[in-house]
C-alpha cells in the first residue's frame, strides 16, 4: 500500500464514524459538530484527488457557513425533552426496515463492481487544481466572471438597503 490508498483508508474510516456520530448523537449541536468533522474528512478526499478548488469550498461553504448557520439555529430553539414528539416503536421498525431495505439495494448494486479495474487518477493529472481554474475564469470566462460579481455587488447594496431602518 502506497501513501494515498493509507490516507484515503483513513479518511475514509474517519467520516464513517463521524457520519455514525451525526446520526446517533442524542445532542444536536454535538450532531452538527461530527458533522463538521465529517465535512472535513471529505475535504481531505478532495485534495487527495487533486481536486483542491472544491476542498477549500467545501470547507468554506459547508463546514463554515451551513454548519454556523445549523449551530445558531440549534441554539436558538427550545429543545428540552419535555416538547418533544413521544418515539413510537412502530416508526423506529419502519426506520429499521427502510435502512436494511437500502443496505440491501446498494449491496446488490456494487456487488458485481472490480474496484481493481477503476482508477480515479489521483496525482496524475492537473484537473481540479486551482490554477487551471483561475486561467479559465481569467481567460476565456472574464466576462461572465466580471458580470456576475457586479451582479453579487449589486445584490449586496440592495439587501442592505432593504435592511436598512429609516
Amino acid at each position: 500500500m502506497n501513501i494515498t490508498q493509507i490516507l484515503f483508508w483513513f479518511l475514509s474510516v474517519i467520516a464513517i464514524f463521524s457520519a455514525l456520530m451525526v446520526i446517533t448523537s442524542k445532542n444536536p449541536v454535538h450532531s452538527v459538530l461530527w458533522l463538521i468533522v465529517t465535512f472535513f474528512a471529505i475535504s481531505g478526499h478532495y485534495i487527495v484527488m487533486n481536486a483542491q478548488f472544491l476542498a477549500i469550498v467545501n470547507i468554506i461553504v459547508y463546514a463554515g457557513a451551513i454548519m454556523v448557520l445549523f449551530l445558531h439555529v440549534f441554539m436558538l430553539i427550545d429543545l428540552r425533552a419535555n416538547t418533544e414528539p413521544q418515539q413510537n416503536r412502530w416508526i423506529k421498525i419502519a426506520g429499521g426496515i427502510a435502512g436494511g431495505s437500502l443496505m440491501l439495494v446498494m449491496i446488490a448494486a456494487l456487488r458485481n463492481v472490480d474496484i481493481k479495474a477503476q482508477d480515479a487518477g489521483i496525482n496524475t493529472n492537473n484537473i481540479g487544481l486551482i490554477k487551471n481554474l483561475g486561467r479559465e475564469l481569467f481567460t476565456t470566462y472574464v466576462i461572465p466572471f466580471e458580470l456576475s460579481s457586479v451582479l453579487f455587488l449589486s445584490a449586496m447594496v440592495g439587501a442592505v438597503v432593504l435592511g436598512k431602518k429609516d
